[in-house]
């Protein structure tokens, strides 16, 4: 059983109308994503289940596509941290097409927003994140310390009829982080710590194949990445075990050692459910690959990575979040969004 856990991998979502939640839910529909009814996120849902499932702290993230959508989420859960401290961390979302714009909200969320790490996507609006526009963000995030949590995008379209959260998400995340390590962005920023989503995606699985053949000289490789470096900095990334545990767990521990694989929910989002939720944190519970305290420490090997946000765990909250609590630097209200 789980006690005093902390889940990287939590999702929220700002508060929404009944129209633009029906609108969305329509949009899902249609790209396959069929989720019986529109989806409504709330603090009060989530704080039950993480009681029940025995996670103290939980780090929201959330990548809206809109920099200003983008801004008033990280606000919003910024104002959430700020109500319950104790229970709840906030991974800025970086809008990582625009480079200008990531460096100011780096700059706003760490010092305005006292953030506790960050969030960035795969494909942020056309841009990958091994992309050279983003070699100053990198930097200011190495410079930082930061922690960064990478997820892929689970709302691109339907690949074969099925919805890209299905199969779709886990080989984004190989192709992103492939595509990063041949771009020297593990070489040149070794101080950030990369959380890769869903134990790696298809990563772990493919990362035997990419150590034997990835400096063939078939392969184009302008950095000259060598065999060894495919093997040390693919070893230094933490992977999370959301929705990926029963099969996952044994190829991403070929791949890192057993304390860069941190717990993970994919809590908060219209694919996961209570039911999936738990199936997945029984699967790394009762995985015979570890022992017993290894399995128990998944839930908590990301605490050295948060100091700030390990120092808020049994500090008293200052209560419930009211929905219509205006929020953001702008004063703005997520009631109408």
């Amino acid at each position: 059983m789980a006690s005093g856990w902390i889940d990287i991998h939590g999702h929220f979502t700002p508060p929404t109308s009944s129209k633009d939640r029906e609108a969305r839910w329509h949009a899902m529909r249609k790209a396959n994503f069929m989720v019986p009814e529109p989806f409504e996120w709330t603090p009060e849902s989530t704080l039950s289940y993480l009681d029940k499932a025995g996670i103290a702290m939980q780090m929201l993230s959330n990548l809206p596509k809109q920099l200003d959508a983008l801004k008033d989420s990280n606000d919003y859960a910024a104002s959430l941290v700020a109500k319950y401290s104790s229970r709840f961390g906030l991974l800025a979302a970086l809008p990582t097409n625009d480079p200008a714009a990531a460096l100011a909200e780096i700059e706003r969320a760490s010092n305005q927003l006292h953030a506790d790490g960050f969030a960035v996507t795969c494909n942020y609006n056309g841009v990958y994140l091994g992309d050279p526009s983003l070699n100053d963000v990198w930097a200011e995030l190495n410079r930082l310390h930061a922690v960064v949590f990478i997820h892929p995008d689970a709302y691109a379209p339907a690949s074969l009829g099925r919805p890209s959260p299905l199969i779709e998400v886990a080989f984004e995340t190989a192709r992103t982080v492939v595509d990063m390590l041949y771009a020297g962005i593990f070489r040149r920023y070794p101080k950030i710590r990369f959380i890769v989503a869903h134990c790696g995606g298809a990563l772990p699985v493919l990362s035997g194949r990419l150590k034997l053949l990835g400096t063939e000289s078939w392969v184009p490789n302008p950095n000259k990445i060598t065999q060894d470096e495919i093997r040390e900095q693919l070893a230094g990334l933490y992977l999370d075990t959301a929705a990926t545990a029963p099969t996952g767990m044994a190829p991403a521990l070929h791949m890192v050692s057993p304390d860069h694989l941190v717990y993970g929910a994919d809590c908060g989002v219209p694919c996961s459910t209570e039911s999936t939720m738990e199936a997945n944190k029984k699967a790394v519970l009762d995985y015979d690959g570890l022992s017993k305290e290894q399995r128990d420490a998944i839930g908590r090997n990301v605490l050295s990575l948060f100091p700030a946000a390990t120092g808020r765990l049994g500090r008293k909250d200052r209560g419930p979040v009211d929905s219509r609590h205006s929020f953001g630097v702008n004063g703005l209200s997520g009631s109408t969004r």
